[in-house]
């Protein structure tokens, strides 16, 4: 018989995150590693965890995630992303409108601005002199 599971991917700037949901205790896994020992800052491991507290679906799945690109603030967020809408996939009229409600399942489309050629980052000009 096939485990249950539920997929949802997570971006966030240059990040990408692959979000596997298996119903279960509440681990978390990120790129083989305990989410303890991938984020250091616990303001990252808050951010994660928010989609199941907004939810009310503490301890009820474990998390395999696959996290590629961008740094760590960006692949929390991209984690965040992916896990809500996995979550809003496994039972839609439970999870989806508390998630919907508090921003999670939206996805931020800031990215880094392109460089400019004359300029030595986007708006960054090199400095003026008059002589």
């Amino acid at each position: 018989m096939a485990k249950i599971q539920y997929t949802g991917t997570g971006r966030r700037k240059s990040s990408v995150a692959r979000v596997r949901l298996i119903p279960g205790t509440g681990n978390i896994t990120i790129n083989k590693k305990s989410l303890d020992d991938y984020f250091g800052m616990e303001i990252l491991k808050r951010e994660v965890r928010r989609p199941f507290e907004v939810a009310g679906a503490e301890g009820k799945f474990d998390v395999i995630a696959t996290v590629t690109g961008g740094g760590t603030t960006g692949q929390a967020g991209a984690l965040r992303h992916g896990i809500s809408r996995a979550l809003a996939s496994s039972d839609r009229e439970t999870y989806r409108p508390p998630l919907k409600a508090a921003g999670f399942l939206t996805r931020d489309s800031r990215m880094k601005e392109r460089k400019k050629y004359g300029l030595k980052k986007a708006r960054r000009a090199s400095q003026f002199s008059k002589r």
